[in-house]
């Protein structure tokens, strides 16, 4: 398991706002939110991003997506939201663990960064 905060919140070191949960994933609110609504979802395997993934990995991934699908359902996005994925320091990944961002609550702007 990861030793970043993730791992952390996985292991219930630190506390986190846990939306959802599963022996594969975990939901829960971002601390320093982006948007009205600003929802993590985690693999609870040490995955440290998407460049990393392998084929043996492809459960996981639609996993994560079907998750980040019904945790938005479930906090009522129903106007629609954004789901984003950083990967590596250029792409603005800060956390060495796949993450999804789940971001909701308001219109979105295009192009995002």
């Amino acid at each position: 398991m990861s030793d970043t905060i993730f791992g952390k919140i996985i292991r219930r070191e630190i506390p986190a706002d846990i939306i959802y949960e599963d022996d594969l994933s975990l939901a829960f609110k971002d601390i320093s939110p982006q948007a009205p609504t600003h929802i993590l979802v985690i693999p609870k395997q040490s995955l440290p991003r998407l460049s990393a993934a392998t084929s043996q990995d492809h459960a996981l991934l639609g996993h994560l997506l079907m998750i980040a699908k019904r945790v938005a359902e479930q906090v009522g996005l129903s106007n629609g939201y954004r789901v984003v994925i950083n990967n590596g320091e250029d792409g603005g990944q800060t956390v060495d663990h796949l993450h999804l961002h789940i971001l909701g609550g308001r219109a979105m702007q295009w192009p995002p960064g």
